[in-house]
Formats: structure tokens, sequence, C-alpha cells
């Protein structure tokens, strides 16, 4: 499992090569995209959680994710989170 920052740099370097097979690149179409599917992405967590799937983490983890994307697009580092 990648912690925070070794994702955060494999989104970054794919950001800048554009490998074509690559889906995290593909979100990294833009912004407006990217943050569409934060939204449906935290719906999705709200439901499962309010539901008590067994989902909730895999729909958590998915979240987490695109926020990361997120981040590598915006170049945020997780400092300028923990801010």
């Amino acid at each position: 499992m990648k912690d925070v920052e070794a994702l955060f740099a494999e989104l970054t370097e794919k950001s800048h090569d554009q490998p074509e097979r690559s889906d995290a690149v593909r979100e990294l179409d833009g912004v407006v995209q990217i943050g569409k599917k934060i939204t449906e992405a935290s719906t999705e967590v709200q439901i499962a959680c309010a539901d008590e799937t067994d989902d909730a983490a895999m729909e958590i983890s998915q979240l987490l994710h695109l926020l990361q994307v997120m981040r590598a697009v915006q170049d945020i580092s997780l400092e300028d989170v923990s801010r």
C-alpha cells in the first residue's frame, strides 16, 4: 500500500508524462471533471455509510484517491493541506 506522499509523487509524475493508458492521467483532464468525480464519490461515501454497507471503506478509498489526483493537478503539497 502506498502512503499519501508516494501516491502524490506517482500522480504528479503521470501528469507530466501523460501515458496514454493511465486511468489516473485520464482523470487529470481538468479540475472541473475531477471536481465532478469528487462530488459523485462523496455522495457514494455518504450512501454507503448511511446504509452501513461493507462498501464504505472502498468508497472512502476512491474519494481519497480522487482528492490526491486533485492535489496533483493543483500542485498542493501535504504540508499545504496540513496548515
